[in-house]
């Protein structure tokens, strides 16, 4: 379950500024902010229509098991805090098509569920832009 929450710390690594629809970077980092507004309000729904069909969670989990880890997580963790503590976007200048996000995370309030930890998660993710929406395609962490 925790690789789940790995994905809800990605969506509150970005508190970035505004949106311009012929900006494919202002997309992205919209995007993101999306994903973070979806998971505060635990609306998986939305959340899933940001994720890939091809989505990849440390390289076993695909998007159908991560909605129902997400699911069980929002349904059974209501207190859940994801604090961004730096952060970093970026479109592929070789693949307009792709862009990367770094983030630095911590986690509270999981009423056990997240080991306590001191350092922040290194979180990175991979999009890719389909159809003129960004989608997240890839998701690690350390």
């Amino acid at each position: 379950m925790a690789g789940w929450l790995m994905l809800l710390f990605m969506g509150t690594s970005l508190l970035l500024g505004a949106c311009s629809k012929d900006d494919p970077q202002a997309r992205l980092e919209a995007t993101v902010r999306q994903l973070q507004e979806s998971i505060e309000a635990k609306d998986a729904g939305a959340v899933m229509d940001l994720v890939d069909t091809r989505f990849r969670m440390q390289g076993d989990l695909d998007a159908e098991q991560a909605r129902k880890t997400m699911m069980a997580i929002f349904y059974r963790y209501a207190n859940i805090k994801v604090f961004a503590v730096g952060h970093q976007t970026r479109i592929d200048p070789a693949s307009k098509l792709t862009g990367f996000t770094e983030a630095q995370v911590l986690v509270t309030g999981a009423q056990g569920l997240i080991p306590e930890r001191a350092s922040p998660y290194t979180v990175r993710i991979e999009w890719r832009l389909v159809d003129d929406d960004w989608k997240l395609y890839d998701l690690k962490w350390e």
